[in-house]
């Protein structure tokens, strides 16, 4: 006996109009799957950035904090995933880039303002604003040049580093028992460091993508001891250490900058 048709194949051709051969059914469209692996990381982002939203409403900053460093290490595996699987699709990078604008600009830019910005009125929304809207054209930004700018360099300070900026401001100042309805200085401090990583995003500055890094190259056996010790010292203060390595990064640019490097600034016509 013949092999029955799957119930996709039932269903395209009792629900679908007819159409000449060869031609897409009415309307252009085809049922189509997306691949599940690399989405599943990337549903992690969004969601972790939906829950620091939701834990900066009740007042849990440092969970919000920690929910978006989460997502950070998410987001730097949904893509490896996928090149590992040979699962890259137009809808993944899609997806990622609005994940990426709900966990590393708008959850960033509101834990930052529902933490200490609205103290500072309009001036406070509008420094929030500031950072998200830098976040979103920074992810513009990437996607339009992603074959055109040197691989070597990031075209500005990454969404997920200036995410880090922010929540690790509020994550070790939260650690560290500071309250900003004691402590008025923290709303200028946080507005100052929401434009400073709101900026420095659509900047040109150029930031070392560590693409040059050769993970598959063997290294000295002293390498697993350097690799146990920063575990060590990042786990003995994680806020604190975690603050600083990407407040460095974010200063690295400029140092470079400085040192005589440029990206070309790219942005293809409308």
């Amino acid at each position: 006996m013949a092999d029955a048709p799957d119930y996709d194949e039932v269903e395209t051709r009792d629900l679908e109009p007819a159409s000449a051969p060869g031609k897409p059914p009415l309307g252009g469209l085809r049922r189509r799957g997306i691949y599940l692996l690399p989405n599943l990381f990337t549903t992690g982002v969004l969601f972790c950035g939906f829950f620091a939203i939701v834990q900066a409403m009740n007042g849990r900053f440092e969970t919000s904090a920690i929910a978006i460093f989460v997502a950070m290490v998410l987001d730097g595996m949904d893509g490896r995933v996928a090149r590992w699987t040979n699962t890259q699709s137009e809808f993944g990078a899609q997806f990622d880039s609005i994940a990426d604008m709900v966990a590393f600009g708008a959850a960033p830019g509101l834990v930052a303002y529902t933490w200490a910005l609205k103290d500072l009125g309009t001036w406070g929304w509008i420094g929030a604003f500031i950072y998200c809207a830098g976040t979103g054209i920074r992810l513009a930004r990437f996607n339009a040049n992603i074959s055109v700018v040197d691989k070597r360099y990031f075209q500005g300070l990454p969404s997920p580093s200036g995410a880090a900026v922010i929540a690790g401001l509020v994550w070790v100042l939260t650690d560290f028992g500071f309250d900003p309805d004691e402590s008025t200085w923290l709303g200028p401090v946080t507005w100052t460091m929401a434009l400073f990583a709101g900026s420095t995003m659509v900047s040109n500055v150029p930031f070392w993508s560590f693409k040059e890094v050769n993970w598959k190259k063997r290294v000295p056996l002293w390498m697993i001891l350097a690799c146990v010790i920063g575990l060590s010292v990042i786990a003995s203060s994680p806020s604190l250490v975690l603050f600083l390595l990407f407040f460095g990064y974010a200063l690295s640019g400029y140092v470079m900058w400085a040192m005589g490097h440029r990206v070309r600034p790219v942005l293809p016509e409308e």
